[in-house]
C-alpha cells in the first residue's frame, strides 16, 4: 500500500468506514481500497497529486479506468459470492496542503 492509499484508508476509516481490503488485483486491472460504509460495499480509486496546477486528483480518473474498476469490482463481488450486495464506487482525491494534507472525496462518483 503507497502513501496515498493509506492516507485515504485513515481518512475514510476517519469518516467511520470499515477497511475490507487494499490492492486487489486481477490481470484486468486493480481497485485501490475496498471499504463497508454500513451495508455498501465501496470500490475506492485513490489519486494522489503533488501539485493541482495541471487539474484535480479526481479529474485524473478516465473513462477507461473506470471500466477497469468496475470489471475487477465485478470479478471481485463473484469470487466472494457477493452477487446481492449494494455497491458504490468513489474516489478520493489527495494533495499536499500545508504540512498535511487536502482530501476530497467524491461518493459515487461514477455509479
Amino acid at each position: 500500500m503507497n502513501l496515498g492509499e493509506r492516507l485515504a484508508k485513515e481518512y475514510l476509516v476517519a469518516q467511520g468506514l470499515r477497511f475490507v481490503e487494499a490492492n486487489f488485483r486481477l490481470r484486468m486491472g486493480e481497485v485501490d481500497l475496498i471499504m463497508e460504509d454500513g451495508d455498501v460495499l465501496v470500490f475506492v480509486e485513490v489519486k494522489y497529486r503533488s501539485s493541482e496546477r495541471y487539474g484535480t486528483s479526481v479529474e485524473q480518473v478516465t473513462a477507461r479506468k473506470i471500466q477497469k474498476i468496475r470489471l475487477v469490482a465485478q470479478a471481485y463481488l463473484q469470487r466472494y459470492g457477493q452477487d446481492d450486495v449494494v455497491v458504490r464506487f468513489d474516489v478520493v482525491g489527495i494533495s499536499p496542503k500545508g504540512t498535511g494534507y487536502r482530501f476530497n472525496w467524491v461518493k459515487g462518483a461514477f455509479e
